[in-house]
């Protein structure tokens, strides 16, 4: 048998610092400077967070982050868009490692099995995988906040209804009676001037602060398919799968951590990308 695959990062040196060092005081500054005030005391079971360039969303992932660190958990199922390569279905890394310059983050076999085999519309697609950043921006928050915990790397293709729904009802199938945590990777609206940004993004927050999954998917539908990611979330159907299984594996209550757009940190308000944090927890 070949030797498991290692995913080389894609984007390490240009949307984030490319050496350990760099990139360790990066997101330790980040998470030291996140603020989160009181959240519910149940386990935490899932989380949303952007992935454009660190320097301008890592200060709201590092929300997200800060409310996992040091969480009880054995897998992280990352769940994400797929911005390169179109496709039906879910495109799963189901072996090896994805490499960045704090290591290797290993990928969980048995987890990845269990998820094929409750969907076929999960399967291997590697090179889905190849250029694609929105899970890559995760991992080097993951590997401060809960190092060594490995992974289940999933692009999706087409965001349509079903396959959002059959993400959904595989990751509750998979994940059931596992201590796992949920990651779902997703900007907001896409360049427009930063008053209709806020604007369009309050409804996307209002729909995970309500933990209304439903909501989101009408709000996703609400546009053609195409302009979904521009008007709505890149990874809306990343983001709606979560809920919906973290809903199945438990969790009662949502909450908002953080909202923001790039002009905050670019000075530009004439195009912007807006970015949410929040938390899914068991009642």
């Amino acid at each position: 048998m070949p030797a498991p695959p290692i995913r080389p990062p894609a984007v390490a040196g240009t949307w984030y610092p490319g050496s350990r060092g760099a990139l360790e005081r990066e997101v330790d500054s980040l998470l030291g400077a996140a603020e989160v005030a009181a959240v519910p005391a149940g386990a935490l079971v899932g989380v949303i967070a952007p992935h454009a360039g660190m320097m301008f969303s890592g200060g709201v992932a590092a929300h997200a982050y800060k409310v996992a660190s040091g969480a009880a958990v054995d897998v992280i199922a990352l769940v994400g868009p797929s911005h390169f390569v179109g496709f039906e279905g879910i495109a799963i890394f189901e072996r090896g490692a994805f490499e960045t310059p704090l290591g290797l983050a290993q990928v969980d076999e048995t987890v990845g099995a269990a998820l094929m085999s409750a969907s076929p519309l999960i399967r291997p697609h590697l090179s889905a995988h190849t250029r694609e950043h929105s899970l890559e921006m995760q991992l080097p928050f993951l590997q401060r906040v809960l190092p060594g915990v490995p992974i289940v790397p999933l692009a999706i293709g087409f965001q349509t209804r079903e396959t959002i729904g059959a993400l959904a009802e595989a990751l509750a199938a998979a994940l059931d009676g596992r201590r796992a945590l949920l990651v779902a990777s997703t900007d907001l609206s896409h360049y427009f001037d930063a008053q209709t940004a806020t604007a369009l993004d309050a409804r996307v927050v209002e729909c995970v602060d309500r933990f209304d999954a439903d909501a989101l998917l009408s709000e996703f539908e609400r546009y053609p398919e195409g302009e979904r990611g521009r008007y709505v979330a890149c990874g809306g159907g990343a983001a709606i799968a979560v809920m919906r299984a973290a809903r199945a594996l438990g969790a009662g209550a949502a909450r908002v951590l953080k909202y923001a757009h790039s002009g905050e940190i670019s000075g530009d308000h004439a195009t912007v990308v807006g970015y949410l944090a929040a938390g899914l927890w068991k009642a």
